[in-house]
């Protein structure tokens, strides 16, 4: 009976310790995905960043089959669809956005808290910034949806802070739009995500700009 119990108990750490190992190996491999995406999306000219995102785009497409059915690499995933869009514009933007949509939704369903409700704080960024119908399938509703969700998991995030305030401007709410901006630019730093957080508040003061015209 006790040589039972210590095999179970060896099985256990064994299965703690490829868990712990299967985790720092998605974060070490997502750290390297953020780095990349700040890359071209803060520091690569406009010009050349539609040329640089389909490497980008398989590069999470194999972080995600690595990690099947974790959220932190659908989300990633979801960001650089989107942001591949973006650079693309147009009518061949809206399928690349459906496809981050699919996509964040999917990993909302999986884990809503991960990376800082990304999947919401994507969601909500999509439905506003994509055309509606019947071009595509933006809505301010669902992104004011979206958005309080992610604003209700995650308070002091400066990603969900940034859109929300971008959103309040789309909406002609300068009080509220200033409100959210001014928190996203007090948030604390992120480890390791400097280049983001650098160029994330390039748009912040870019927005509260806009405001004082």
């Amino acid at each position: 009976m006790m040589k039972k119990w210590i095999a179970i108990a060896a099985l256990t750490v064994a299965a703690l310790n490829t868990s712990s190992a299967m985790a720092d190996s998605m974060a070490s491999d997502i750290t390297a995905l953020s780095h990349a995406w700040a890359k071209v999306y803060y520091q690569t000219p406009e010009q050349s960043q539609e040329a640089a995102y389909p490497a980008l785009v398989a590069q999470a497409d194999a972080v995600a089959k690595a990690y099947p059915a974790k959220a932190e690499p659908m989300v990633w995933q979801a960001i650089i669809l989107s942001s591949y869009a973006k650079a693309k514009g147009g009518l061949g933007a809206i399928g690349l956005a459906e496809q981050a949509r699919d996509i964040a939704l999917a990993a909302a369903k999986i884990d809503e808290k991960a990376l800082n409700a990304g999947a919401y704080a994507s969601l909500g960024a999509l439905y506003y910034k994509v055309p509606g119908w019947p071009i595509g399938f933006g809505s301010d509703k669902k992104a004011k949806e979206y958005l309080d969700r992610a604003v209700a998991i995650a308070p002091d995030s400066i990603d969900v802070n940034y859109f929300y305030g971008d959103f309040m401007i789309e909406q002609g709410d300068k009080a509220k739009a200033r409100t959210f901006l001014e928190k996203a630019l007090q948030s604390p730093a992120r480890p390791g995500r400097e280049d983001a957080d650098a160029g994330r508040k390039q748009e912040i003061e870019a927005d509260l700009a806009k405001l004082k015209g």
